[in-house]
């Protein structure tokens, strides 16, 4: 019989080559108007005992591979032919362990959407018996909401982080109260502060996720000015910017339908990201964009020292004659442009720029950019 363990839907892009751990099922709040991951799933938490077993099959698996290896004359190693071969066998799960040995084995994320609403006693018995049964890890990390943060004492987290865990994702998503509660994120602006202040005090690495566009046309500005307070407040060590999709299957889908929430426009978007990113001071944070829904992915780095550059990437956008903002807009959801300085490939331009006039001319080029957007998520 093929080993398994339990895996969940989701991680961050920055865990890509993380090993997969799942703790709880889905997400306890599961309200926020614009995710649909779990809405029609039950949220609950796996037994501590259930989550070792896991463990010890992982730690099989990696044995297994390294048996694999060896009687297919690759030295016990886990390189590209190796992978290639257990890829070929359909076992994705083994798949899975082989991709992470492959890339180190040294991170794991746990999932799903809020581990820590578990017991703090639980989490740092299952920390302390990942490390002892994959000594390689040396980085674990997690998703955590504002609300359970403030129900763990600084000495709590403190505790966790010496059992191992690195890093704590919070989605923020915005810092204006107004849009939280419109959102139904079930936090406020002082909540996000005093959450991520306690998780900066236990010296667990803190990473603050920021929706642009979340505001919609009603609350652009307040949302962008009152989510830079926030961040200075906390000052995490990682700000990740993601940009609003609007997902069908969504409750803020419904509210863009009744006419409550007006999106915001590409441009409308980036002008957001502009605002938020001049008013973050006095904050020593790495700022990153790391996914491809963001209209431009080439703004990272570190504040504040990467300012002015990250500045200029977006002014060069909005200094753009319109006809070429909706090329790159255009070329960039259809997959052909990953940064600006992709337009200045004449063909590849000069074939967005007769896909941009089709588009026009039918009136579809604003619902075409949208939707392929879309397909991101």
């Amino acid at each position: 019989m093929a080993l398994s363990f339990e895996q969940g839907p989701i991680r961050p892009p920055s865990e890509a080559a993380s090993l997969l751990l799942r703790l709880t099922r889905n997400c306890p709040w599961n309200k926020c108007a614009f995710c649909k991951t779990f809405k029609k799933e039950t949220f609950s938490r796996r037994s501590v005992e259930e989550i070792k077993k896991d463990i010890d099959t992982i730690a099989e698996m990696c044995h297994l591979l390294k048996k694999i290896s060896h009687e297919n004359g690759f030295g016990g190693l886990l390189n590209r032919q190796m992978l290639v071969l257990v890829y070929e066998s359909g076992d994705f799960q083994l798949f899975h362990v082989a991709s992470w040995l492959y890339n180190g084995g040294k991170t794991v994320f746990l999932q799903d959407a809020n581990s820590l609403v578990m017991k703090t006693s639980d989490v740092v018995e299952i920390l302390n018996y990942l490390k002892e049964r994959l000594p390689s890890v040396e980085r674990i990390t997690t998703y955590a909401r504002s609300s359970t943060l403030n129900r763990r004492s600084v000495e709590e987290l403190t505790a966790l982080g010496r059992a191992g865990l690195s890093r704590i994702h919070v989605g923020m998503e915005s810092g204006s109260d107004q849009v939280l509660k419109f959102i139904e994120k079930g936090a406020t602006a002082q909540q996000h502060i005093e959450a991520g202040k306690r998780v900066k005090e236990s010296g667990i690495s803190l990473s603050e996720y920021i929706i642009l566009g979340l505001g919609g046309k009603r609350w652009a500005r307040e949302h962008e000015l009152e989510t830079a307070k926030v961040l200075n407040a906390i000052a995490p060590d990682f700000i990740r910017l993601r940009s609003l999709t609007v997902g069908k299957e969504t409750p803020l889908s419904q509210k863009v339908h009744n006419g409550e929430f007006e999106e915001e426009t590409e441009e409308g978007v980036v002008r957001g990201e502009r605002l938020l990113i001049e008013h973050l001071d006095g904050i020593q944070s790495n700022l990153i964009s790391d996914h491809s829904m963001n209209l431009l992915e080439e703004v990272n780095g570190k504040l504040p020292e990467d300012k002015p550059a990250m500045m200029a990437v977006i002014d060069r956008f909005l200094a753009l004659p319109e006809r070429e903002k909706q090329n790159f807009s255009l070329g960039k959801r259809w997959g052909i442009y990953r940064v600006l300085d992709d337009m200045l490939d004449s063909s590849q331009h000069d074939r967005v720029a007769a896909a941009v006039d089709v588009l026009e001319k039918k009136g579809t080029l604003a619902e075409t950019i949208s939707f392929l957007k879309n397909q991101v998520v």
